[in-house]
């Protein structure tokens, strides 16, 4: 059974906090099921932004785990990844999104296979 995404985004939070990475909720969705979009602030005017993988990558059909994807291979200037996080809300109302700060772009994701 997977996670709530509140649940999910408070776990997260936590984790960032005990590494010492200040992150906070920008942006509550569904309860539920909100997909969970994560931009990492490297304070320096770029961010990188890790989107929930796609279905496909998936074992199978029900996945219990959150995999993430980042948007680009390098960061994005923020301008870029705000714009970026205005369509996926416009696309889907229910989205959360959890914004981190950290220079050296931790994101404590499992990241999906390549």
């Amino acid at each position: 059974m997977r996670l709530k995404s509140s649940i999910w985004v408070a776990a997260y939070l936590r984790r960032c906090q005990t590494a010492g990475v200040f992150g906070a909720v920008r942006r509550r969705g569904a309860e539920e099921a909100g997909a969970v979009f994560v931009k990492v602030a490297l304070l320096d005017g770029n961010a990188m932004l890790y989107a929930p993988a796609p279905q496909t990558v998936y074992d199978d059909s029900r996945p219990v785990e959150r995999l993430f994807m980042p948007i680009s291979k390098e960061p994005l200037p923020e301008p870029s990844v705000e714009e970026r996080l205005q369509k996926e809300i416009r696309f889907d109302p229910d989205a959360w999104i959890v914004e981190t700060e950290d220079r050296s772009g931790q994101h404590f994701l499992d990241l999906t296979r390549d």
